[in-house]
């Protein structure tokens, strides 16, 4: 059964699912308003209320946000019948400190990424989280 998560209050057990190395969907709007859903690694740093999404200025992903800042989108982690929903707003940022940022805590959750100049992080300002992930013991 699904519960509702406050993102500024997350139990233990929730936040250890959102740091286990899992892949997760992004869903952003396309121009026509039909939702595009693309394969992701995300981090999500609670004290900022961010997940983001390192990516670079080229892929569909970043001109969907570049060309909608502010829209309504959702990151999906599944692991078996374990799942969180993370709905927000995005914004994508060329940002050196920020993109920075990005990159070290997607080196953390994942690994090292490919160094590129191009890089953008999408932050996401996390509203509201949703899922199923049971506490273990």
């Amino acid at each position: 059964m699904a519960e509702s998560f406050d993102p500024t209050d997350l139990p233990a057990h929730v936040v250890a699912f959102l740091t286990e190395r899992h892949l997760a969907t992004l869903t952003l709007k396309r121009r026509d308003g039909r939702p595009h859903v693309t394969p992701v690694g995300f981090t999500f740093d609670q004290a900022a209320g961010l997940a983001r999404v390192i990516t670079w200025s080229d892929s569909w992903k970043n001109k969907h946000v570049v060309r909608e800042p502010g829209q309504d989108v959702a990151i999906c982690q599944v692991d078996g019948g374990r799942w969180l929903t993370l709905y927000g707003t995005a914004v994508a940022t060329l940002e050196p400190e920020r993109t920075a940022e990005g990159v070290r805590r997607y080196a953390e959750r994942y690994r090292q990424p490919k160094d590129r100049d191009d890089r953008v992080v999408i932050e996401i300002t996390v509203a509201e989280i949703i899922g199923a992930v049971r506490q273990q013991g």
